[in-house]
């Protein structure tokens, strides 16, 4: 498989990455037995990032992915990531102990990846409503803890959650202290890739792939398929999370499965079998991005995600469809 650079990072990650959220739901809800074959096939089809959080599964994923691989005998790249109240006064402390408790349930001495999971908002200091923190804090208090942690060795690189508002999160990517910024981009939103048109339905990231390029920040593509959507159909896998909230797209779901439909060109003159393909090869497309995260509910799942990525990236023809079928969202 194709390897790509993560950033500053230095290192050497799959195109294709292995998520273990909840949305897929293996990982989290998979038997022993499924966790192992998919995960043993993957890295026998090279994929060496696995990507988790605290948060998946109330930590079954953390768990359950370093018990798997420890029964099959191989330590990839593990990234996994931590939530703070906004209202804790003492950040350093807090994340110190959520990556304690991490480290316990991988298994491990330390992670590759250490990422703040939170939206990040009000880049002026302002309050911020919900799980939201504040650029400032994040620079100012998240960042040197985080530089702590590394100095310690038990963490390698540090990175974010590129969600929340579009300019904090371009103050932090700007500030260039950290490494690596999970990014969404799909065929229902991909303006972190290219500019879109005014009225586009959904958050307009403002091209942040290129601010990250800029400053040597590794990208780790999330939400390649809109938890699904660009499937085009609504039915779930037993597996999978019974109904996601979309990230940064549609009002909805089923809003974004029917927006999904209005791409069917792709899959018509033959750029993509389907527009789970499409989607995958659309994000890899972009020289910026590192490795394309997917979800899995099944070992089809990842086989599949697999052999999109051997066919490589979209070609310019159809990232000119695109474009113009992108410019028929925004007159909608």
């Amino acid at each position: 498989m194709e390897q790509r650079v993560l950033g500053r990072t230095g290192l050497r990650v799959s195109a294709l990455g292995f998520g273990c959220g909840d949305v897929g739901g293996l990982i989290v809800r998979g038997t022993p037995a499924e966790r192992e074959r998919a995960v043993a096939c993957a890295v026998e089809a090279g994929i060496n990032y696995f990507d988790t959080a605290s948060s998946y599964g109330s930590g079954e994923s953390e768990r359950n992915l370093g018990q798997t691989l420890k029964a099959i005998g191989v330590r990839p790249y593990v990234g996994t990531k931590f939530r703070l109240d906004p209202a804790e006064t003492d950040l350093a402390a807090a994340i110190a102990r959520s990556l304690e408790a991490s480290l316990q349930r991988l298994g491990l001495d330390s992670v590759d990846l250490f990422q703040l999971h939170n939206l990040i908002v009000a880049p002026d200091g302002a309050p911020a409503p919900g799980r939201g923190l504040p650029a400032r804090r994040v620079l100012d208090e998240v960042v040197p803890a985080l530089a702590a942690l590394r100095r310690q060795g038990k963490i390698r690189f540090a990175g974010i959650t590129a969600l929340g508002d579009t300019g904090a999160v371009h103050t932090v990517l700007d500030a260039g202290v950290i490494d690596t910024a999970q990014v969404c981009l799909n065929l229902l939103n991909p303006s972190a890739a290219v500019a879109v048109s005014t009225g586009f339905p959904a958050q307009d990231f403002g091209r942040l792939l290129d601010r990250a390029r800029n400053q040597g920040v590794g990208v780790i593509n999330i939400r390649v398929l809109a938890a699904g959507a660009v499937s085009g159909v609504t039915q779930r896998h037993v597996l999978a999370m019974p109904s996601v909230t979309p990230i940064a797209s549609g009002p909805d779901y089923a809003a974004d499965v029917e927006r999904a439909q209005q791409l069917r060109p792709l899959v018509d003159k033959g750029y993509a079998d389907d527009l789970v393909e499409a989607s995958i090869r659309f994000s890899l497309a972009s020289e910026a991005v590192s490795t394309v995260l997917v979800g899995y509910s099944t070992l089809e799942h990842l086989e599949k995600a697999i052999a999109a990525v051997e066919r490589g990236p979209l070609p310019a023809p159809a990232l000119d469809l695109l474009n113009d079928l992108w410019a028929g969202f925004a007159r909608r």
